[in-house]
């Protein structure tokens, strides 16, 4: 009987998708939408039990026993309300639904026919009650109202067993630096480095020009020792790095903005203070006597 069941299903499907019936032979079959009708009256189940089960909309339910799959959205919803159906009955829905697709093939629904993700409506009884939702978000709540109760009255000033923290400004000595300063050569060799294209013009104190041009970058000029107070003009001061005996000195200027008569001679820019910019604030300015102490009471 088993066997019989097996080749009479094979030869439905070579029909449902050849759609060639041999000559003077007759064979009736049932649609997938028959079948689900015909099992779900078996079990004097009613179309909106199935919907209740299922969860998928009576009218969908309707369109599948009647095969009226236009009504459907889709190949996706297709497969998938049938899917559920057939799961609902306990019936062999891998079967149910190779012949669904070969009907929808036949039926000139080709959008349906091509292999698909199985789409499932959601499962009533893997949906938590709504009591439960309410439960676990109201012990989340107390959670955290314990939690912020806890923290307030451990964290707040004055509280047992706490000390409190008040910071106080005390005169103390700042500790020296540990490290020694290298102070470069007095009488090294200065050189100027371009970071950018930059034009500069070098000059000595008789005015006599020693060098004027556009440096691209990473070019150098070496100021000659011998020049008689070497000084410089650009307005690119920023766009430049200066050495003295290969040690770097301050800079001539961090901004755009045209520089002139600035000594470059190894003297004179040890002699320099750091460039301070209109609104920023010097390092020489700022306090150094005291600094902030942190002491516990």
């Amino acid at each position: 009987m088993a066997a019989h069941t097996e080749a009479q299903g094979r030869k439905k499907l070579e029909i449902l998708v050849t759609g060639d019936l041999p000559e003077n032979e007759e064979f009736h079959f049932k649609t997938v939408g028959e079948q689900l009708k015909d099992e779900r009256l078996r079990r004097e189940m009613t179309l909106a039990d199935i919907a209740t089960d299922t969860r998928i909309p009576l009218r969908h339910l309707e369109a599948i026993e009647k095969s009226e799959f236009a009504s459907l959205p889709g190949a996706t919803y297709a497969v998938g309300f049938t899917r559920s159906y057939a799961r609902t009955l306990e019936m062999d829905e891998s079967k149910l639904i190779s012949e669904l697709r070969a009907e929808l093939a036949q039926s000139g629904h080709n959008n349906f026919a091509a292999p698909t993700q199985n789409f499932e409506p959601a499962d009533p009884s893997r949906v938590p009650p709504k009591a439960l939702a309410w439960s676990v978000a109201g012990v989340a709540a107390l959670f955290l109202i314990g939690y912020l109760i806890w923290r307030t009255s451990f964290s707040g000033i004055g509280a047992p067993g706490v000390p409190e923290i008040v910071a106080e400004t005390e005169t103390a000595p700042i500790a020296a630096a540990t490290t020694p300063v290298v102070t470069p050569d007095p009488n090294g060799e200065v050189v100027l480095t371009a970071t950018e294209e930059v034009w500069l013009k070098i000059y000595d104190a008789d005015g006599k020009r020693l060098f004027e041009n556009t440096m691209k970058a990473n070019e150098q000029y070496r100021v000659p020792k011998d020049a008689n107070g070497p000084m410089i003009l650009t307005g690119r001061p920023d766009a430049l790095t200066v050495t003295v005996a290969g040690k770097a000195v301050p800079t001539l200027g961090t901004a755009k903005r045209t520089i002139s008569d600035v000594g470059i001679s190894a003297a004179a820019l040890l002699a320099r203070k750091p460039v301070v910019e209109p609104g920023s604030v010097s390092s020489e300015t700022a306090p150094t006597g005291t600094q902030s102490v942190q002491t516990v009471r």
